[in-house]
């Protein structure tokens, strides 16, 4: 199972996906935006990050583009976006093996993303889900 940090400004959402994937026997450290998301990504060295894109403060682009600056890379990156141009956003962010998972998603499909990537171990390959 895989240590995953979830930065998600929804309390709703961050809660859903928190309990879902514990339930399936993951590790889930909560992060409530970008900036803390960033600073909890740089201590726990997660394996797996799902970040929301519109955030304030830092959003997950700007987290992904930090995050990349890093020496550690998770194996998988998941980008959940209620944006209406999640397509380019996968486009763009598709280089560099990022998966992208319109809202609303299914967290059984989430379920599989994860058990995917754990799966393959690199997290290569951009997947518009």
């Amino acid at each position: 199972m895989s240590r995953i940090l979830v930065v998600e400004d929804d309390p709703h959402i961050l809660r859903v996906i928190s309990l879902w994937l514990t339930r399936e026997g993951h590790t889930v450290i909560e992060a409530a935006n970008g900036l803390i998301g960033l600073e909890l990504f740089q201590k726990e060295r997660p394996d797996v990050l799902i970040t929301d894109v519109n955030m304030p403060g830092m959003d997950g682009l700007e987290l992904l583009r930090r995050v990349a600056a890093t020496e550690v890379a998770p194996r998988g990156i998941v980008v959940l976006t209620n944006r209406w141009d999640h397509t380019e956003i996968a486009a763009e962010l598709g280089q560099s093996g990022v998966h992208v998972m319109p809202k609303p998603f299914s967290p059984t499909k989430l379920s599989e993303l994860i058990r995917e990537i754990e799966s393959v171990g690199t997290g290569a390959g951009q997947k518009d889900t």
